[in-house]
């Protein structure tokens, strides 16, 4: 029994390191051109750039979609590593939804951002033809929506079994006075510790 309870616990470290690498991957990569591509006299790459960043066309200094489901995956991740309990686990499946969703930003954008970026190159340049290419960016964002996507739904199954932050990282309550322990067994001077943080007290002074 020991060795089955250890397994799953195993994979909390590895499991973790690769979602935020999948969503760190995503998340720089949907900052950044998916798609460029020129028509006549116009270079997507020139200075005047028209590119397709994660979705929308135009400066990558917008936030397109695949950036802005990444940032929660990111932010799930960190919720998981301090909570515990069924609230442990309904976040882990809000990353996986979101990282689903950053895959079907990946996939939709197959067909539909090459098809965005001509008509853009067309109507500026005045030419009939456009020619467009995937960028790494977009090959980035593939993978780390792939890997943020196992991840996610590994901690979806594994997330019970993982380990959890004990109760000591909580602040304390306050205890019945005069038996020296407040009601979770604290000394009672640890108490008069952190109400004098909370006050902004040094309690060393």
């Amino acid at each position: 029994m020991a060795e089955v309870t250890r397994g799953p616990r195993r994979t909390f470290g590895p499991v973790v390191l690769l979602g935020l690498a999948g969503a760190g991957a995503a998340a720089v990569a949907g900052s950044k051109p998916w798609v460029v591509g020129s028509s006549g006299n116009l270079d997507s790459r020139s200075e005047a750039t028209v590119a397709i960043a994660g979705g929308s066309i135009g400066s990558s200094s917008e936030s397109p979609l695949a950036l802005a489901l990444a940032l929660v995956v990111l932010a799930c991740w960190g919720v998981v590593l301090v909570s515990r309990g069924r609230f442990r686990r309904v976040v882990a499946v809000l990353a996986l939804v979101a990282s689903l969703g950053v895959a079907a930003t990946v996939v939709e954008g197959i067909s539909s951002l090459p098809t965005k970026l001509a008509e853009t190159l067309v109507e500026l340049s005045g030419s009939d033809t456009a020619s467009t290419s995937f960028t790494a960016w977009y090959a980035a964002a593939a993978v780390g929506a792939v890997l943020s996507v196992l991840a996610t739904a590994a901690a979806v199954r594994l997330v019970p079994s993982w380990p959890e932050m004990g109760t000591k990282y909580d602040a304390p309550t306050g205890g019945a006075a005069g038996d020296g322990h407040d009601d979770g067994g604290l000394p009672a001077d640890n108490i008069d510790i952190w109400k004098a943080l909370d006050e902004g007290r040094d309690p060393t002074a």
